[in-house]
């Protein structure tokens, strides 16, 4: 097959030709079933380049997008040849013997992607540990170091809707891949044949000792170390009863652990929603099966009568929202922000009358997320460091301070809900975030507070950040280009002022650089080259802008510094305005 990703100058009539044929080899070698034929009769040229132009990108976390035919889509035979790229890539690190584990979510063609990669990799000699059901996220990447793995493969598109699915490829360390072996991966990705994946049957490879299907042992070892995460256990074990939480999975892979960590924690009134608690692909029950929106939350809302927080997993299980009632009795979705300022302010508190505050604790957080965070951080001893956006960069800390001994790490987390408290997973897990946010709402109500007065608190305690996100949706068929020319647009003609307020520096992330408009003095600040925009303006609030990796939007975080929420929220307007490319 002949791709065009990093061919610009084809025409339009040769970029056709080239997916007319990829489109003619694929109707001849792909395993189609009738509505994958249905998907191809109805494309039209531009639906033909769409799908069978470009292959699918994979970027440092792999591969995700929409089930169907077509080299630019997730499918069989993308999933295989990215399995093959990583099967070549171990085998060259020596990993054959180490091997690979392997894990999915409740996705539709989750199990069918997982056991297709264990296949493959069986069939070039590589040691397949694969779960026998869906696992989280996060269970996933315990299990690599607990086994002693060379790599890891998750089969999820995590909280995307339901016609996507993706592929998460880990490392021996746990965190997604490093970026020299992400580019030998992608290069291969992109060389190798897709006809000819090698593969073998599942069952016999299994009989012969290829394959080893893992799943209660490694359960058991993940949920001991989630439960040593626990500031304050024995509060829990004195008060069990105090709180009453209800659970969610949104039809994923939390279904049975996030109960079973708060119950042997021991927490005695949870209820999980029954209409969400089993496993579907379809999600049947959300349109969008992401616990940032209180959307998500509404059919836990209309069970939630005497219960004190709602807790929420994405189908993945690594990421954590919280839903309960305002001041006014309306129930309310916490931001990720929000959640993060909650839980590290807990753990400050409990790990301090406790006597478990490690010496040099650090707290590591993407550039993305809460100021607050930091500034709590720095009242109270706890060094801050700010890293990309991606959690493999936070298990990149993580490791670092292994290493070096310089830090102790007590709390990771990304805007984008998701939170890690100890060292055992080098991603973000939502399992342990439950057991922490359940804690501190009970921590909350031993004080007759519910978590909204908790985060009144912090605010006249710490001072009023408001901190949101937004997305600009682009259109064009070829969002990739319209999202470098609007970042080209932003770096090269950069505001003097947003909504009346004096820019006062520019952090520009590609140049690994910091300019002070005022003066033209430039300072370089210690980020490896990424295309991300932050404009500091004079009032202290600043605007990050940053384009997506996965889908065609370009994302906004604003931290905006203001007396009280009226200010920020009037200010949140006339930013947005400003940014509504």
């Amino acid at each position: 097959m002949r791709f065009t990703n990093n061919n610009t100058s084809l025409s339009a009539n040769e970029i056709l030709h080239v997916a007319k044929s990829n489109l003619a080899e694929w109707q001849e070698h792909a395993l189609l079933n009738d509505a994958d034929r249905d998907f191809i009769a109805s494309l039209d040229d531009d639906g033909i380049v769409r799908s069978f132009s470009k292959v699918i990108g994979f970027g440092t976390a792999g591969l995700r997008g929409k089930m169907l035919p077509g080299i630019a889509n997730m499918n069989r035979e993308t999933v295989g040849l990215a399995t093959y790229a990583l099967a070549e890539t171990v085998i060259e690190a020596g990993g054959s013997d180490n091997g690979v584990v392997i894990a999915c979510d409740s996705r539709n063609n989750s199990e069918l992607y997982s056991r297709l990669s264990a296949c493959v990799l069986a069939a070039l000699g590589i040691k397949v540990y694969i779960f026998d059901s869906l696992r989280p996220t996060p269970e996933l990447s315990f299990a690599i170091r607990h086994l002693g793995c060379k790599a890891g493969i998750n089969v999820t598109a995590s909280h995307n809707t339901k016609e996507y699915n993706g592929y998460k490829v880990y490392w021996e360390d746990g965190a997604q891949l490093p970026p020299i072996e992400a580019k030998k991966v992608a290069d291969k990705f992109l060389t190798l044949d897709i006809w000819k994946v090698p593969t073998v049957d599942f069952d016999k490879a299994v009989s012969e000792g290829k394959i080893t299907v893992i799943g209660s042992e490694v359960d058991e070892a993940y949920l001991k170390n989630v439960l040593e995460q626990s500031p304050a256990p024995d509060m829990i074990k004195k008060n069990s009863d105090k709180v009453k939480i209800l659970y969610t999975p949104l039809h994923g892979a939390g279904h049975l652990l996030a109960p079973e960590a708060l119950k042997r924690a021991g927490f005695k009134c949870v209820k999980t929603v029954d209409s969400q608690i089993a496993p579907d692909g379809d999600f049947p029950t959300v349109e969008r099966p992401n616990p940032q929106f209180i959307a998500a939350f509404n059919e836990a809302i209309a069970v939630s009568e005497g219960y004190d927080v709602i807790i929420a997993n994405d189908p993945d299980a690594d990421r954590m929202g919280v839903a309960l009632k305002n001041k006014n009795g309306k129930f309310e979705a916490l931001t990720g922000n929000q959640i993060a300022l909650i839980l590290i302010n807990y753990i400050i508190k409990a790990r301090r009358a406790n006597g478990t505050m490690p010496t040099n604790p650090a707290m590591v957080k993407s550039i993305v997320s809460s100021k607050l965070a930091e500034v709590i951080c720095d009242r109270n001893g706890i060094k801050t460091f700010d890293v990309y956006t991606g959690f493999k960069y936070i298990g990149e800390k993580i490791k670092e301070f292994e290493k070096t001994g310089a830090y102790n790490f007590i709390f990771g987390f990304e805007e984008s809900y998701g939170y890690l408290t100890g060292t055992y997973a080098r991603d973000k897990d939502g399992i342990a975030a439950a057991l922490l946010i359940a804690e501190a709402a009970l921590d909350a109500k031993i004080s007759g507070k519910t978590l909204f007065e908790v985060l009144d608190g912090i605010y006249e305690e710490y001072g009023f950040w408001g901190e949101y996100w937004g997305e600009a949706i682009l259109t064009s068929p070829d969002f990739t280009e319209e999202m470098a020319s609007i970042m080209l647009r932003l770096r090269n003609e950069p505001p003097a002022e947003i909504a009346g307020i004096p820019i006062e520096r520019i952090a520009d992330y590609l140049s690994s650089t910091v300019r002070n408009v005022k003066t033209g003095e430039v300072e370089a600040i210690p980020f490896a080259p990424e295309n991300v925009l932050t404009y500091i303006l004079e009032d202290g609030s600043s605007i990050t802008v940053r384009p997506s990796g996965t889908e065609p939007k370009i994302k906004l975080y604003y931290f905006i510094s203001s007396k009280n929420e009226a200010d920020s929220l009037e200010k949140r307007r006339a930013f947005e305005e400003y940014f509504n490319f």
